[in-house]
């Protein structure tokens, strides 16, 4: 099974479709925020990255973002599970990276996006930022206690 038919298999197991015009009711796009929710930042990624290859509307930009968001809280959760590995323990200065491109790519958006508010997601990435700078890249803010959780507001 591909990685394309792997992630349309688990769309089709959420609500909405994965083949609708209007975003917020995209099985692809509302998976993304299931999945974040369960902290699966990964596999949240590679879902929405399905359509984001396929767009090529404004909103190419703004699923990148959300995709780079995902891909830095990889690294933060990598990080927590595993901070003293030769690899996983570095991994705050890619987060960063990620969070800056996310926060460029997603600027352009707001405050309401798709039934998702870009605008608090943008202050949340920031505060991640600020929190890891302070620390001088020596304390991950994530845990899976205090992961930040997203809503459509439908």
């Amino acid at each position: 099974m591909t990685k394309g038919e792997r992630i349309s298999q688990m769309v089709e197991t959420l609500q909405g479709k994965s083949d609708s015009s209007i975003v917020a009711e995209n099985g692809f796009y509302r998976a993304y925020f299931q999945l974040w929710n369960e902290q699966d930042y990964y596999q949240a990624h590679d879902v929405l990255e399905h359509i984001w290859l396929e767009t090529t509307t404004d909103d190419a930009r703004y699923f990148k973002g959300l995709i780079q968001a995902a891909g830095a809280f990889v690294h933060l959760k990598k990080q927590f599970e595993h901070p003293t590995h030769p690899k996983h323990g570095r991994r705050l200065q890619p987060a960063v990276r990620l969070f800056h491109l996310a926060l460029k790519n997603l600027s352009n958006y707001g405050p309401m996006r798709h039934a998702f508010d870009v605008a608090t997601f943008r202050e949340m990435l920031t505060d991640y930022v600020e929190k890891i700078l302070r620390a001088d890249y020596q304390k991950n803010p994530w845990s899976p206690q205090s992961a930040p959780m997203l809503q459509l507001k439908m």
